[in-house]
């Protein structure tokens, strides 16, 4: 009897120990920080009485270390091997956060306290971030290299849908400044986990050269390449404006829809589910229509739709919002993997760390300077205004990408090949 034939082959990379690990540990640490997310701007509003400007100065910290330390960062994991760098980042991560409950208990927790460890979950995570994108190249071969970031995302777009309801399930149960508990669990296992993947990962070449010169290296190699010169510019423009958004967001749904944490947690969830089903059919829209599509008309139809949260009439809101947040997550998640697909390919190895550096200053460093903005100007025109004139921006912002060479790529550009500098992959590819 013949068996019915799948419909799709099962992925390689479930069968590789190291990914499977990576993954696991992405997995878990999402869905702790999908916490945070929530717990923190809830501590500030509901257990230490901040206003608008004070917890969107949250945000403004926790992605101030990406300004100051992203591209010192970038020339030192180019130097070091990155999984080490990776698991010292949770552990600080995880003891920063469990600093907050502990405060808490004891009666001390303040907004300081607060700022200081959102800065220093930034810092952290700077290193873990960089890490992880320059290391992720070297652990899975080039022609995966997508169909791991697509899973990757596609893991923190589960954490995402699942986390806001167990975040305001646990902030229900035990409050808000309590619930960051479980993101410091969460960091803990992360680091364990990646302690676990196994594979030898080459030290990099030992460099003579100045850091001040391997610095200059990097930014001259951004901003000289058209695709990347093009995404960096302009998605930080992006960030300026979006920034200003989503730290309102909170804010909004608590104080104009008089919306509280189980709501806001439900409805959160149900808004990002879009970023599952982008996971889902990424690999598939790719092969339809190209990586350079995706990623110039993706970014502006998702800041459209973004302009659909304060559209939304202030009688019965919530079918609004989740409607046209799905549809933008589908399309949100759509650009970001494939644009981050596409620099880690164009890249060479013994360039990444730079590279993400550089990309993740340009891309976090206006973060703190828009959430600062959204909460300056929310006092004087309202949140709801000020919703509409940060979505706008958002829009303008991804004109340009739209218009660029970028939406004319059918397939994945190669790096410029370095045979003296490569970096061999931890695991081979099994072609």
């Amino acid at each position: 009897m013949l068996k019915r034939p799948r419909l799709r082959p099962r992925s390689d990379l479930w069968r590789d120990p190291g990914f499977v690990k990576l993954w696991a540990a992405n997995g878990i640490s999402q869905v702790g920080t999908q916490v945070s997310i929530l717990a923190l701007p809830l501590a500030a509003l509901f257990v230490l009485k901040a206003g608008a400007l004070g917890v969107s100065l949250l945000r403004a910290f926790a992605v101030l270390p990406f300004v100051v330390f992203s591209l010192p960062a970038g020339v030192w994991i180019d130097r070091l091997r990155r999984r080490p760098l990776m698991i010292a980042a949770d552990v600080g991560r995880a003891l920063a956060m469990l600093s907050i409950p502990v405060a808490y208990w004891l009666g001390d927790l303040s907004m300081v306290q607060l700022y200081i460890v959102s800065a220093v979950h930034g810092t952290l995570s700077v290193v873990f971030d960089v890490s992880y994108l320059s290391f992720l190249p070297g652990l899975v071969s080039r022609g995966r290299l997508g169909e791991a970031n697509a899973k990757l995302l596609g893991t923190q777009s589960v954490a995402q849908l699942a986390g806001p309801s167990l975040a305001g399930a646990l902030v229900g149960a035990v409050g808000a400044a309590v619930a960051v508990l479980a993101d410091a669990v969460s960091f803990a296992i992360s680091g364990v986990v990646v302690s676990l993947i196994r594979g030898r990962e080459p030290h990099p070449e030992p460099s003579h050269s100045r850091k001040r010169d391997e610095l200059v290296e990097g930014l001259r190699y951004v901003f000289s390449q058209p695709f990347l010169r093009t995404l960096t510019i302009w998605t930080s423009l992006w960030n300026l404006f979006s920034s200003a958004f989503f730290v309102l967001l909170i804010i909004y749904f608590v104080k104009v829809l008089h919306w509280g944490p189980t709501k806001i947690g439900l409805l959160t969830a149900l808004s990002t589910s879009g970023f599952v089903l982008g996971a889902l059919v990424n690999e598939r829209v790719v092969a339809r229509l190209g990586p350079g599509r995706l990623i110039a008309f993706s970014g502006i139809a998702s800041s459209v739709l973004l302009l659909g949260i304060p559209a939304a009439p202030l009688s019965h809101p919530a079918p609004v919002i989740v409607l046209t947040s799905i549809a933008g997550t589908v399309l949100g998640f759509f650009a970001n993997v494939n644009q981050l697909t596409l620099r880690q390919s164009i890249t060479p190895p013994r360039l990444l760390g730079r590279m993400n550096s550089v990309v993740r200053f340009m891309y976090w460093g206006t973060i703190p300077a828009g959430s600062a903005i959204g909460g300056a100007l929310a006092g004087p025109l309202g949140l709801r205004t000020t919703l509409f004139v940060a979505g706008t921006g958002s829009v303008l912002a991804c004109v340009p990408i739209a218009l660029s060479p970028i939406r004319k790529l059918r397939t994945l550009p190669e790096a410029a090949p370095e045979p003296a500098l490569s970096v061999e992959p931890l695991i081979p590819d099994p072609a």
